[in-house]
């Protein structure tokens, strides 16, 4: 849009420059010493005319005003309908040019704001699918079984096996929940990761420890190499959780007497947590994929898990600043890196 009226300064300037030049005339009258009469006559024709440019610059500061007040709602009105192209025109340093800046800041500010509400939208709306999916299958499960128990008579070996099926349909179902939770609560921003210099043995410890067990069931050999004064900034609960999820699939899909190392490494700039494992791989193809929430390979749909631990991590790592890497050969085994930036300082 462009301006239609002169602008302020240069109507102020129009008044200065009428008024000085209405002025000459009788300066020379004075200096000429001329007759009171002309002098009085010359002074009353000077304020008149005073008067009628006063009055001319108001009617242009009225036309000014107007057209600004035209001009701002027009551009209201292109930015509340949304215009894909709407274009402003801030070159001259009028009035209006200044408060159209603003308005064309107010209008990418909101732009980007409707841009992360329809991001939020389609997020929610997958999530929710997401849900339905996963929660489809354990309660088709759990209906059959009661149904079954409701029609037909057991004995106790197989009402044992039937309620076996049951609690472990709803300890799936509590799983998924929780995860979902977590999930939903890190996208959202509800939970806020604080980073501060920890020991990065004692995280990989705790994370470690909550997998001992299973890995001990399958006479898993895990073994840490990490120096235990290492300090780097990071959140010890929710690092130890991401670094958890890999591990806890490292024992998933490693046969049984193995095993599972953990190297870690301090870079100038980073710190590097390589999780190696010696399961079946993962093809290069799905190597992409595999960090999407609730992906699963068809080849591991018999293992137990809902494919949300690694989107967990990734989600985890990357709002500390840092980065998941995989490498992965089939039959040979996988490794996840962790990178975790240095900066305490750097925003997440």
């Amino acid at each position: 849009m462009k301006s239609k009226s002169l602008s302020l300064k240069k109507s102020y300037f129009m008044f200065l420059v009428g008024i000085f030049f209405i002025q000459i005339p009788l300066f020379v009258l004075i200096c000429l010493n001329v007759s009171r009469v002309l002098l009085l006559s010359i002074s009353v024709v000077t304020v008149l005319l005073s008067i009628f440019w006063s009055l001319l610059l108001m009617k242009n500061l009225k036309t000014i005003n107007a057209n600004f007040v035209d001009e701002i709602c027009e551009t209201i009105d292109e930015m509340t309908k949304d215009k894909i192209n709407l274009k402003f025109n801030s070159d001259e340093e009028t009035l209006f040019s200044k408060v159209e800046y603003k308005l064309r800041r107010l209008y990418e500010m909101l732009q980007v704001r409707k841009n992360s509400i329809n991001e939020e939208k389609l997020n929610l709306e997958s999530l929710i699918s997401d849900i339905s999916h996963q929660l489809k299958t354990p309660a088709t499960n759990l209906k059959m079984v009661l149904s079954f128990l409701k029609e037909e008579d057991f004995d106790e070996k197989e009402k044992l096996e039937y309620l076996n099926t049951i609690e472990s349909q709803v300890d799936k179902i509590e799983f998924l929940i929780h995860a979902l939770i977590k999930t939903s609560r890190l996208e959202t921003g509800i939970i806020k990761l604080e980073k501060s210099k920890n020991s990065i043995y004692e995280t990989i410890a705790l994370a470690v420890g909550n997998i001992y067990l299973e890995a001990k069931k399958k006479s898993l050999d895990i073994t840490v190499k990490c120096s235990e004064d290492l300090l780097i900034p990071h959140d010890v609960k929710w690092t130890a959780e991401a670094i958890f999820n890999i591990l806890d699939n490292a024992v998933k899909y490693t046969p049984e007497n193995a095993r599972i190392s953990i190297c870690v490494e301090d870079w100038e700039q980073y710190t590097k947590i390589d999780i190696e494992d010696s399961g079946m791989g993962i093809v290069e193809s799905s190597q992409g994929k595999i960090f999407q929430r609730f992906y699963r390979e068809d080849s591991v749909h018999n293992i137990e898990g809902i494919g949300i631990g690694l989107y967990l991590s990734r989600n985890i790592i990357s709002k500390q600043g840092g980065y998941i890497k995989v490498s992965s050969k089939i039959g040979e085994g996988s490794i996840f890196s962790i990178f975790l930036p240095h900066e305490s300082f750097r925003d997440f």
